[in-house]
């Protein structure tokens, strides 16, 4: 017998440039993986080993708005490029990582800075300012065939058109065929799976009202509005 014995949840899916929808399985972040946003976070910006957190899938949302999250009264922006896996695997070469890759986007990795902060302090998972409900505004997914690999360009980010956020892809500590390859000597990686790629220096509030709009060069723009 094979029946779920609750209805089986939607599958998270991200829309595609091409019309399509892309299944997600897996969120995987890099935390500070820009020298200049590092060093705003109190840390030395030397390469050291990346580190990675998670997401929840349904934590990506393409709706175009951002509820402000419950019991924090200090929620920030993080403009990333999204990385989307076409197929993975285990131990996998730098020089074939970008061989599993589907295509790239712009999102947010909105955080709950105040819980995240209280969560580092006890040493504990920072779930609960990372992955909470609709904290991954996403746009349209772009396939290799149309955006190629963007190893450079620039991301940034404008609240209420005032810009916020600035750098450039090349600025990236850990490129994105290293991230692949690191992460697959911990995890099996798999069609589904997503690389959000790090934050350049800039991070900061939003509040209700507030309108954001992610950009990345060759990948258009994510407009998003905090309810």
């Amino acid at each position: 017998m094979n029946d779920f014995v609750i209805p089986a949840p939607p599958v998270p899916t991200i829309p595609t440039t091409d019309g399509g929808l892309y299944p997600v399985r897996r969120v995987y972040c890099i935390g500070r993986n820009f020298a200049a946003h590092a060093v705003e976070m109190g840390h030395d910006p030397d390469r050291e080993p990346p580190f990675f957190f998670q997401k929840n899938p349904d934590n990506l949302d393409a709706s175009g708005t951002f509820p402000y999250p419950p019991h924090s009264q200090d929620v920030h922006h993080e403009v990333e490029l999204l990385v989307a896996l076409k197929s993975g695997g285990s131990d996998i070469p730098v020089r074939h990582a970008l061989d599993h890759v589907w295509g790239y986007g712009v999102a947010l990795d909105m955080t709950r800075r105040d819980l995240q902060g209280e969560a580092k302090k006890a040493g504990r998972p920072w779930e609960i300012g990372k992955a909470f409900e609709r904290s991954g505004p996403v746009g349209p997914l772009m396939p290799v065939a149309q955006a190629g690999h963007p190893d450079q360009g620039r991301i940034e980010l404008r609240v209420n058109d005032d810009l916020a956020q600035e750098g450039d892809l090349n600025q990236m500590i850990w490129k994105v065929p290293e991230m692949i390859s690191y992460l697959s000597k911990y995890f099996e990686l798999a069609a589904g799976d997503v690389i959000m790629a790090g934050t350049p220096a800039g991070v900061g509030p939003v509040r209700r009202g507030d309108r954001m709009r992610a950009s990345i060069e060759g990948l258009g723009d994510l407009a998003v509005s905090v309810t």
